[in-house]
């Protein structure tokens, strides 16, 4: 789902307090993606986990850069957990259902304040929008592979891919829950089910 490139790195606290520090970042994702970033003030943020601003300048340099490294981190992690789906599963076809399905989990409890603070924060749409690419093209992987295995109709695997790309991008722009009033989660349901009846052989 997620490329995983070392750019605005999800900060790695050493020495004393480490462990600490962790926990609070823990905290912090949470907090971020259950009710959005843009209202929340480092006062605000410092107030609702319990410690003071010094601490939280100790994982980032602004409110910018904390909220860059959680949106960074969430997505990092998501893929850890899609990517242990993808490995339990052996037949392609159902390989396919269950990347988007758990991409889908993955996102069902993220609230859509988040999303559209995301979309708003150009820093944070950029990882959104370069994770959503890698999640197209670990798609078009799947397919290539489902057509391979003959579990998928022969189809034109580019434009398949690229049609795909077009969707996803436009749910990580919140054109889709614009135009629909479907939450991302439930969007890549939706096009994993699209997806299956189209392609499988009849």
């Amino acid at each position: 789902m997620i490329e995983t490139s070392a750019a605005g790195a999800v900060p790695k606290p050493t020495g004393r307090g480490a462990a600490r520090r962790s926990a609070l970042f823990e905290e912090l994702v949470a907090l971020l993606v259950g009710e959005g970033f843009a209202q929340l003030t480092l006062d605000d943020l410092a107030a609702r986990l319990r410690c003071s601003k010094r601490t939280l300048y100790g994982l980032a340099d602004s409110k910018e850069q904390l909220v860059r490294a959680a949106v960074v981190h969430f997505f990092r992690r998501a893929t850890t957990r899609v990517e242990a789906v993808l490995a339990a599963e052996q037949e392609p076809a159902e390989r396919l259902a269950a990347y988007l399905r758990a991409v889908a989990a993955e996102l069902a409890p993220v609230s859509p304040r988040f999303f559209d603070d995301v979309a708003a924060f150009e820093p944070a749409a950029e990882v959104y929008e370069r994770n959503t690419r890698a999640a197209a093209g670990r798609v078009q992987q799947l397919i290539e592979e489902g057509v391979r295995a003959g579990a998928f109709r022969e189809v034109h695997v580019t434009f398949a891919a690229d049609v795909i790309a077009s969707v996803m991008v436009r749910i990580q722009q919140r054109q889709v829950a614009a135009a629909t009033g479907l939450a991302d989660a439930e969007a890549y349901g939706q096009l994993a089910e699209l997806l299956l009846n189209g392609l499988r052989k009849s």
